[in-house]
């Protein structure tokens, strides 16, 4: 794993931006065309911002995959991480994406499931922008994770420090609001990903990094498999990263 640790959130959106821009230049260049993957959440908030800028990427040739989607709740919820996808970051792009595969929840999510499943395992993954949560949950992969199964898309229940994460990141009013279940890529596909970009800053994620940074690696700690992949950058700001010398 390579560790970034930068100033300021501003400053780790800058450069996570930077180095995924170049890996899916690189996709394009040797391969005609770049499939990556797409996180949301308030961690994501500068890193997409940098990427949706970049004119340099060829963005008809790109291909985007979803990483996850909370069941129970329509497009048009402002908590909803297609919304969010779409507004913070598919419509700012200065040209069009060549193909984006949202997760559509609201009809059958195990179908949904088998579909994007189905279209994601017949291509290689150039890069997976995702971040880690408070309970160092990967994708919607709450502890304790399944480090095996195979399917590239799953339902999963959510738990309370999850739940309570949405919550305080301002998405719902209360907790009750709160789904329960969501759509989430596996682990396993996640880690099939050709580079990782894992963006994660704040004090509240400092507790969920050191315990992913500690071994050994385990499905208690979910992100903390990602020690295992072989081009996975996680990028810090000096909060996220203060506990890492205690």
């Amino acid at each position: 794993m390579h560790i970034h640790i930068e100033k300021n959130k501003d400053d780790l959106g800058i450069k996570a931006s930077a180095i995924g821009a170049e890996a899916i230049k690189k996709a394009i260049s040797e391969n005609g065309t770049a499939n990556i993957i797409l996180a949301t959440g308030a961690s994501q908030f500068e890193m997409l911002h940098e990427l949706s800028k970049e004119t340099d990427i060829n963005w008809s040739k790109v291909n985007g995959f979803h990483l996850d989607e909370y069941i129970g709740i329509p497009i048009s919820h402002p908590a909803s991480f297609r919304l969010y996808l779409w507004n913070r970051f598919i419509s700012q792009l200065p040209t069009p994406m060549n193909s984006f595969h949202f997760i559509n929840t609201e009809e059958d999510p195990q179908k949904e499931c088998k579909k994007i499943g189905e279209i994601i395992s017949s291509l290689i993954i150039d890069v997976a922008f995702i971040g880690i949560g408070e309970n160092a949950h990967v994708a919607f992969n709450d502890p304790p994770a399944d480090f095996k199964i195979s399917a590239p898309y799953i339902i999963v229940n959510l738990d309370d420090d999850c739940r309570n994460q949405q919550l305080g990141e301002g998405w719902f009013k209360t907790i009750d609001e709160v789904p329960k279940q969501a759509v989430s890529m596996s682990v396993t596909q996640i880690m099939k990903s050709k580079k990782i970009i894992c963006s994660v800053p704040d004090e509240r994620k400092a507790n969920a990094v050191k315990n992913s940074l500690t071994p050994p690696v385990t499905p208690n700690y979910p992100a903390s498999i990602l020690n295992e992949h072989k081009d996975c950058h996680l990028f810090l700001d000096k909060q996220s990263s203060s506990l890492l010398n205690n």
